[in-house]
């Protein structure tokens, strides 16, 4: 694969908390907003004109949802918007091992078959770690190595998420963390959150 501006994991929480409907409302959020066009003039918008994409599903164990995919076109993005759409839910549906999750993502993003300018992981979920290794310390590796994590915190369940993922799972330059109320806006907020994330700390608004 041709370098790119970012190689972005989108780390999904699959866990318990998540039921079926909410798991298909998540899913079509994200698969809606890679045929946003605001979302394809994001990824293609840096110097090198694309950027990579992978998905991870996670619970108490974790499982590839989506290869590595470019995404340099509007073409692109309708092909990774059909993976998503596509994807089974897996691994079962078990406690929210958040750190696991986190350590998963990291080891599928120095998988990337393509060389990047940055490195993001995108995490999404509605609790806090309650299985498996904290994830300060794994956040905390991941930023010395030079990659940011930013955080979606569904709250519907637990009020405080939010401020939970800014102080125990964001991190790196520009790192941060979007609110949203329940899945029902869970399209609206990922859609924010990519076009933040590829356009980068320093053009974000």
């Amino acid at each position: 694969m041709e370098p790119v501006d970012l190689a972005l994991v989108l780390a999904v929480d699959v866990s318990a908390s998540v039921d079926y409907d909410e798991f298909a409302l998540m899913i079509g959020g994200l698969s809606a907003a890679f045929l946003d066009p605001a979302v394809t003039a994001a990824a293609t918008g840096g110097p090198r004109g694309a950027i990579a994409v992978a998905a991870l599903f996670w619970s108490e164990a974790q499982a590839l949802a989506m290869p590595w995919m470019r995404l340099a076109s509007a073409e692109e993005g309708e092909v990774i918007a059909e993976a998503l759409m596509a994807a089974p839910r897996q691994p079962r549906a078990g406690a929210t091992a958040l750190g696991e999750g986190l350590v998963a993502a990291l080891a599928l993003l120095a998988r990337c078959p393509a060389p990047s300018s940055r490195q993001v992981v995108d995490v999404s979920g509605d609790g806090a770690g309650n299985r498996g290794r904290a994830s300060g310390p794994v956040r905390d590796v991941a930023v010395a190595a030079g990659v940011v994590i930013n955080g979606l915190a569904v709250v519907n369940e637990e009020a405080e998420l939010a401020a939970h993922y800014a102080a125990e799972v964001i991190g790196g330059p520009g790192s941060f963390v979007l609110e949203c109320a329940d899945y029902g806006d869970f399209a609206e907020a990922i859609g924010r959150k990519l076009v933040r994330e590829m356009r980068g700390p320093l053009l974000a608004v």
